[in-house]
């Protein structure tokens, strides 16, 4: 086990910068957030459930890779939600797509750990209706850099190995490829092998400008079709 240490890059007397003036955030809180095309709004059976059943009803397939669903009815839909509402960690969101007035995804915090400066999101459940757009989009840039200002360290994603959508989606984001954990879960009976992604505090101020450059109006033409793609905005050389 001695050369473990040399496959590092480290010895026993290395030692790590000291973090300046950097103190634990605060935990998030449920409160509403909203853009120019998104409201993020604390997820809310009475509110919320009976819409994001009628999205969710477009494509089973949005399931595969959850730990839950598909439900049977929106009432099992309604009791799910119940369960998790008012929870703090996942702390879920509901997403209101504002041009619509519809609600066509969730999304949580997890993994909160403000001691160490860590956060996750995660439960990213979207709706065709809502899927790789501009309110989608903009809801992970608000989750994102509520974080960062609230002084967050690190903004994780993780998501099945298998999940390529989910993979392709954390890259476009911004967020760097870190490992596979191997077996790292049973899911619906099956192996789940984890990919790991994250953004840390450094990389934000060029991904919060990319985002600002993507979601600007003038990036879009008449019909809607973006001038500049997001993956070329965050992609770093």
């Amino acid at each position: 086990m001695t050369g473990m240490t040399g496959m590092t890059g480290t010895t026993p007397d290395s030692e790590a910068a000291p973090l300046a003036g950097w103190t634990p955030p605060l935990r998030p809180s449920a409160q509403a957030m909203g853009g120019r095309y998104v409201r993020l709004e604390p997820l809310s059976a009475a509110a919320h459930a009976a819409d994001l059943y009628r999205a969710w009803s477009a494509d089973a397939a949005i399931w595969r890779f959850l730990g839950y669903g598909p439900y049977a009815d929106a009432a099992a839909y309604a009791d799910w939600v119940r369960g998790v509402e008012g929870g703090t960690d996942p702390l879920f969101f509901a997403l209101r797509d504002l041009k619509s007035g519809r609600c066509g995804g969730v999304a949580a915090w997890l993994r909160i750990a403000p001691e160490q400066g860590s956060i996750e999101v995660g439960h990213i459940c979207l709706a065709p209706e809502l899927a790789r757009g501009r309110a989608a989009t903009e809801a992970m840039a608000l989750m994102m850099g509520w974080a960062f200002r609230a002084g967050y360290r690190r903004y994780e994603w993780k998501c099945d190995a298998l999940n390529g959508p989910s993979r392709i989606a954390a890259v476009r984001l911004g967020f760097s490829f870190e490992a596979i954990f191997r077996q790292a879960a049973v899911v619906k009976g099956r192996n789940r092998d984890t990919a790991w992604y994250s953004v840390i505090d450094a990389e934000w101020p060029g991904l919060e400008a990319a985002f600002a450059t993507w979601l600007a109006p003038e990036n879009f033409d008449a019909d809607g079709r973006q001038r500049q793609r997001l993956s070329a905005l965050t992609a770093r050389g």
